[in-house]
């Protein structure tokens, strides 16, 4: 199961709020495509109805990126089955990949109509609590009324916690932070959102307790090395800063917010 984190790269959360939605990417010409690729084409092509061949070419595209086209023949299977829960799910993750909230929301009700998963459930509140919609408690109230166990739950609270943050009430959503922690000590993605709320509040030594937490916890995960890092700078400690910028980018050199902070504290 993914974790529910649409839409927030960790290194750069703000920027992704920004995103535009319903803006699809052009379209990859087929002899543009990768052989393996053209050839699912043409097996769709000899076999239409077949829904693994087209399923696996809406794999192979969204793999390249190529979304209009996935989305396309993902339309064409919805317009042979649409009941099927499984397409409508699928559709709205495509949906999602390029940041159609509204499209992707209107696929997962579809999907949660012909089948109330807690998946699609929880999909769909997640995107709902980053607009700030309390249809996103109830639902997650609904999965947790599921009982299916301490991950589930963990899920449930993060998204909460997700919309206590995005409506600034900071302690509701610290709450929920540590209640998802105390369901799964290794949902990265509770410290992080914790450690932003403290960050953004200014509470820079709190911060940095929950990221340095986060990094005992994993200390394979870039973000904790560079939020740690940016607390820090705050903090007006170069050293540790440095450290801590140079230990993110060992671990995940495309962080290039970690670079140019490296250089602008005089390390090339």
């Amino acid at each position: 199961m993914k974790r529910w984190i649409t839409c927030l790269l960790l290194i750069c959360f703000a920027a992704c709020h920004n995103a535009p939605e319903n803006k699809i990417p052009d379209a990859l010409k087929k002899d543009e495509m990768p052989a393996p690729v053209q050839q699912l084409f043409s097996n769709v092509d000899q076999h239409p109805d077949s829904m693994g061949l087209r399923l696996r070419l809406i794999d192979a595209l969204d793999s390249l990126g190529a979304f209009k086209q996935a989305l396309g023949q993902m339309d064409a299977l919805i317009k042979k089955d649409s009941l099927n829960y499984g397409l409508w799910y699928r559709k709205a993750l495509l949906l999602e990949n390029i940041h159609d909230t509204s499209g992707a929301l209107k696929c997962y009700r579809y999907a949660i109509r012909v089948y109330p998963s807690p998946d699609a459930m929880l999909a769909a509140a997640n995107l709902l609590a980053e607009k700030k919609d309390s249809t996103a408690l109830l639902l997650c109230k609904q999965v947790a009324e599921f009982r299916m166990g301490r991950e589930y739950n963990a899920h449930c609270y993060f998204i909460t916690g997700v919309y206590y943050a995005r409506k600034g009430d900071e302690q509701k959503a610290v709450n929920a932070f540590n209640a998802c922690i105390s369901n799964d000590f290794n949902y990265m993605e509770a410290y992080m959102e914790k450690g932003f709320l403290y960050y953004e509040d200014k509470k820079i030594s709190d911060a940095l307790k929950v990221f340095q937490t986060a990094a005992t916890v994993k200390n394979t995960y870039a973000d904790s090395y560079y939020w740690m890092a940016k607390c820090y700078e705050a903090l007006n400690n170069k050293t540790e800063a440095i450290n801590s910028y140079q230990r993110s980018l060992s671990l995940d050199p495309g962080i290039k917010e970690a670079t140019a902070a490296l250089q602008r504290l005089g390390v090339r």
